[in-house]
């Protein structure tokens, strides 16, 4: 009997929960999932800036390389280009490619040259490790022909791990034009490289100054063939290597008429960023 008593009480107390305790709860739980909400948008819009940051930066690089062609001819000539960047910078490294001449199996110039990049780290944006692009010119061969060929290659890179950081790289890299012509008889072969060297970098900005300084030049009668070969000096040091460039091929050989007359222009060019 007093058993039955009990759970006649037990069934009468029908209190559950109060209503200050689950509006805690209820008011919590939406805080929670608001937060979750919140840091999800931050990450996808940072992630879209990033990404839209990327797209424009190639086509500033792709605008860089088409700058350094108009510099490296004309000395004197300087050239300023801006960027804005929050999440990647510029940086330049030297020497990352060298560029040797063989006439007819002797070698006769060789010229060591440095490299243009834009780095966002892949905390930031990523595509894929390994992954690479050609963005200019559509051909991996540096040796470009005509005179509308360009002297510097623009791709992107992404290749981990390295020695400066895990990044998504876009790269204008110096590459050789060639152009050939007959005159009186006699045919001729023009090869030009742009030099890109350090120049003065306080960083004061988020700018790009192309300086042309000099041009070499240098004539050889009685030519037959040219071999180009090139080669990655700090492919150790910097991680800058053959894989890292991705060239078709790192040797090419021309075939010229007999006693061509050869002249390579090399075009120096300072690289200094932040300078304005």
């Amino acid at each position: 009997m007093a058993v039955k008593k009990s759970l006649r009480r037990f069934r009468r107390n029908k209190r559950g929960i109060s209503p200050a305790v689950s509006t805690t709860i209820l008011t919590s739980a939406i805080i929670v999932m608001l937060l979750v909400a919140i840091a999800f948008v931050n990450s996808y819009l940072n992630g879209q800036i990033a990404q839209n940051e990327f797209n424009s930066m190639e086509q500033f690089m792709q605008t860089l390389g088409l700058q350094m062609d108009d510099v490296a001819w004309i000395p004197g000539r300087t050239q300023t280009l801006t960027y804005a960047s929050r999440y990647g910078a510029i940086t330049f490294r030297s020497p990352a490619l060298t560029y040797s001449f063989y006439f007819d199996g002797l070698l006769v110039s060789s010229f060591s040259v440095g490299v243009i990049m834009y780095n966002i780290p892949v905390t930031s944006y990523s595509i894929a490790n390994n992954y690479f692009d050609e963005i200019f010119p559509s051909s991996s061969s540096f040796l470009q022909n005509g005179t509308a060929a360009p002297v510097g290659r623009v791709f992107v890179t992404e290749e981990m791990p390295m020695q400066d950081g895990s990044y998504v790289r876009v790269v204008v890299a110096p590459i050789v034009r060639q152009l050939n012509a007959v005159i009186n008889g006699i045919n001729y072969a023009d090869f030009y490289l742009p030099i890109l060297v350090q120049g003065p970098s306080p960083e004061l900005s988020q700018s790009v100054t192309l300086t042309g300084v000099n041009v070499q030049q240098e004539i050889f009668n009685n030519v037959n063939n040219v071999t180009i070969a090139v080669t990655f000096p700090n492919a150790v040091g910097m991680g800058l290597s053959s894989g890292f460039f991705n060239f078709a091929a790192t040797s090419q050989t021309v075939m010229l008429g007999q006693n061509s007359v050869v002249e390579i222009f090399g075009g120096n060019v300072t690289v200094s960023l932040g300078s304005s």
